[in-house]
């Protein structure tokens, strides 16, 4: 009967035209189990390695940090800068209990940067910042209840001028996005420490208040960035940990002495702190 379907076979080949293979079975079975002894072994192997290998080097081969993809190479030196503009001019506005306030005011930010590869996808620098405020506040007055039994104050004149700057060392992790060349995600740490000096001044004749301060934070942003040309990337940054100690001294009207001392810690997403940036890499 076998060799009869054999025959049969042949037959409707010839007739046809077309080609016939006949495969026993325990080839197709044989196949397999070579498959899955050499599978076997090579888990075997992989089991036997990692159990030679040391905390540290299981941690690196998660691969999260794996440098096999080269986007900053060691040896590159990087330099960048932020900066941040805003403007504010109120006529008569009024929200809530604060009625018709008349101000103008401004921010400036500037935030230079320059770091080099010390390692692939790893770089140590310095970025110092520098920020001005200026506020002037012609009228305003917050009120309370209606008017013949309620409270009003009024803020008339006053004037506020600020700067600070700030020196950190950084520290940056590159991580790329897959094998992507264009695209990456960065970790920034900084230690920094600096300054401030303000001036408040109001009302008629002139009360004022001279102000000077000190800090010291520490800092971690994960940023975005991405190459527009080979030379050239787009960064996007924002903090998420901050540790800061600052301490402040007042002198008000050139008499009165004032001190203030604070510490904080931050542990969430601080959009104040959003930075947009471009960066050169040479």
């Amino acid at each position: 009967k076998k060799f009869s379907q054999i025959s049969e076979l042949e037959q409707l080949s010839i007739k046809n035209n077309i080609g016939c293979f006949i495969a026993p079975n325990f080839s197709t079975g044989a196949v397999l189990m070579m498959m899955f002894a050499l599978d076997c072994h090579a888990q075997q192997e992989v089991a036997q390695v990692s159990d030679t290998l040391t905390i540290a080097e299981k941690i690196r081969h998660r691969g999260i940090t794996n440098t096999s993809n080269i986007f900053v190479p060691k040896g590159l030196w990087v330099t960048g800068l932020s900066t941040s503009y805003s403007h504010h001019l109120n006529d008569n506005y009024s929200i809530a209990i604060i009625e018709g306030v008349q101000s103008e005011g401004y921010t400036f930010r500037v935030s230079p940067m320059v770091a080099y590869a010390i390692k692939d996808n790893m770089a140590l620098g310095v970025r110092g910042t520098y920020s001005r405020n200026n506020l002037t506040i012609d009228g305003a007055g917050l009120k309370f209840g209606d008017d013949e039994t309620g409270t009003e104050i009024a803020i008339e004149n006053y004037k506020a001028v600020r700067h600070s700057y700030t020196v950190s060392a950084i520290w940056r992790q590159y991580i790329p996005l897959g094998k992507s060349k264009r695209f990456a995600i960065f970790n920034e740490i900084s230690l920094g420490a600096g300054g401030s000096q303000a001036i408040f001044a109001a009302d008629e004749p002139i009360r004022g208040t001279y102000e000077k301060g000190y800090n010291i934070s520490l800092g971690v942003s994960p940023g975005l960035m991405a190459f527009a040309t080979n030379d050239v990337a787009i960064e996007v940054n924002v903090g998420v940990m901050g540790i800061n100690f600052s301490e402040v001294k007042q002198v008000h009207n050139q008499v009165a002495t004032g001190k203030r001392s604070a510490s904080f810690m931050n542990f969430s997403v601080n959009l104040l702190s959003i930075g947009l940036g471009v960066s050169f890499y040479m």
